[in-house]
């Protein structure tokens, strides 16, 4: 098959520089805008899978739509996309000294409509945080914006004791099954 329109329905660099490591540039970049209010008494696997899959859908582009979510859960809590240091310093404190998931669905749309998902389920444990920890790393601002208030890629990565799955799942595109969901829907990929 030759080459086809590939979208990614996400803003965010992170996803499309990890798109990049597996050789693909998407031809568009359209973020979705959809409600990511979760459900009531919705746990955390469904939440991810129903929004990658809306992502998907809610964006009106030819060819093939790649989509995906990341969910940040301790127990069956969901963690909120951190809006100020306060909540990101909640979860951080939360999250200190113990271990939690982080849930990222892929979700690809063919040029059909038909959907292949999965679901990336990695386990992390963070170090115990002292409060001077959590200072400097809030202060760095990468917390802006992220699920659970961290990215991985970053400093928090030095506060991480240890993680069991996927660091490119976690960082918000599972490489292994994205290019699983493009080779079973015959998109040309190495």
């Amino acid at each position: 098959m030759g080459a086809l329109h590939l979208t990614l329905a996400s803003a965010s660099p992170r996803r499309r520089e990890l798109l990049g490591r597996l050789g693909l540039m998407p031809d568009a970049v359209t973020p979705a805008d959809i409600d990511e209010t979760p459900l009531k008494g919705e746990l955390p696997r469904a939440y991810a899978l129903r929004m990658g899959r809306e992502k998907a859908l809610a964006v009106d582009a030819p060819g093939f739509v790649l989509a995906g979510d990341t969910v940040v859960a301790v127990g069956r809590r969901i963690l909120p996309k951190t809006e100020t240091e306060a909540e990101a310093r909640a979860c951080l404190e939360l999250m200190s000294g113990r271990r939690h998931q982080v849930l990222t669905s892929v979700v690809l749309r063919a040029p059909d409509g038909t959907l292949r998902e999965r679901l990336d389920e990695t386990v992390v444990c963070f170090k115990r945080l002292s409060g001077e920890e959590i200072t400097a790393y809030l202060a760095g601002g990468e917390w802006q914006g992220k699920a659970g208030g961290y990215a991985i890629q970053g400093a928090a990565e030095g506060l991480i004791q240890w993680i069991r799955g996927s660091h490119s799942g976690v960082m918000g595109l599972p490489l292994y099954h994205t290019r699983a969901l493009l080779k079973a829907a015959r998109f040309a990929i190495g």
